[in-house]
C-alpha cells in the first residue's frame, strides 16, 4: 500500500493556468489538441523534452499517426514550436517549447479585459444619459447628447464625475448644460478626478462664501450657500 502511494507521489504534479480551460475555446483549440498539450506540458515538468508520437499517443485515445497530424497542426498554427536544446555535453538536441501557448493566451487574456473594460464604459454611458434625462425630465436633444458624448471622449471625464457635477447643478437650481460644462471645466482645472475631491472642493467654496458673508439669507433662496461656477 505505502509503495503504490509513494509511486503515486513521485508521479508529481504540473500547474495549468485556469484561463487555460476557460479560453481554451476561444483559442480555436479542441478537447483532444488541449489534452495533447497537457500531456507534452507533463512530459516537460519532468525532463521529457521531446517526447514522441508513440509515447504521447499512448496516453491517449488516439492513434500515432493522429497525433503526428495534430502535433504538425499545433507547430503550424502556433501553439507550440520545435527548439534547439544542448546537452551538459554540448550534444545538441531538439525540444518542445510552449512559451507560443502561453503568449496566445495572455494575448486572449488582455483582449477579454479590453473587452470588459469596454463593457463597462458602455454600461456606465448608457447609466449617464439615463441620469441626466432623469434629472431633466425629459429626452436629450441631440446637441446635449453630442455635449455628454465630448466630455467623456474629448476632455475624458469619468462618468461618476459628470454625474456629481449634474448632481451639482440640481442642487444649485441651475440644471442646464453651460452650468455642468463650467463645473467641469473648473474641476478639471484645479484637478479634480474623485467624488471626494469634487465634494471637498465644493465645500471649501461654500465655507469661504459663508464666511466673506457674501451669500445673504433670503426666503426664495436656499439656506445653504452655493457656489455659482458662472461667475468664475
Amino acid at each position: 500500500m505505502k509503495t503504490n502511494l509513494l509511486a503515486w507521489v513521485q508521479e508529481g504534479n504540473i500547474t495549468v493556468p485556469t484561463l487555460l480551460f476557460s479560453e481554451y475555446r476561444n483559442l480555436n483549440l479542441n478537447e483532444y489538441e488541449l489534452v495533447l498539450l497537457l500531456n507534452i506540458l507533463t512530459y516537460l515538468e519532468k525532463g521529457h523534452e521531446f517526447p514522441t508520437p508513440d509515447e504521447l499517443s499512448a496516453r491517449m485515445t488516439i492513434t500515432i499517426s493522429e497525433c503526428n497530424e495534430m502535433l504538425r497542426r499545433l507547430i503550424q498554427r502556433g501553439f507550440i514550436q520545435i527548439t534547439d536544446g544542448h546537452n551538459h555535453e554540448g550534444i545538441r538536441y531538439e525540444k518542445y517549447s510552449i512559451e507560443p501557448l502561453w503568449e496566445r493566451l495572455i494575448e486572449q487574456f488582455l483582449i477579454n479585459n479590453k473587452m470588459n473594460k469596454e463593457s463597462d464604459k458602455k454600461a456606465d454611458e448608457t447609466d449617464l444619459y439615463t441620469c441626466f434625462e432623469k434629472e431633466f425630465g425629459r429626452p436629450l436633444s441631440p446637441f446635449e447628447c453630442e455635449s455628454l458624448a465630448m466630455w467623456m471622449d474629448d476632455d475624458h471625464h469619468d462618468p461618476m464625475i459628470i454625474k456629481a457635477a449634474l448632481r451639482e447643478a440640481v442642487m444649485s437650481g441651475k440644471l442646464n448644460f453651460r452650468y455642468i460644462d463650467r463645473i467641469l471645466f473648473e474641476w478639471k482645472k484645479n484637478g479634480i478626478k474623485t467624488i471626494e475631491q469634487a465634494k471637498n472642493h465644493g465645500l471649501k467654496f461654500r465655507q469661504k462664501q459663508t464666511q466673506k458673508g457674501s451669500i445673504k439669507d433670503e426666503p426664495h433662496q436656499p439656506t445653504v450657500p452655493f457656489y455659482n461656477w458662472l461667475e468664475q
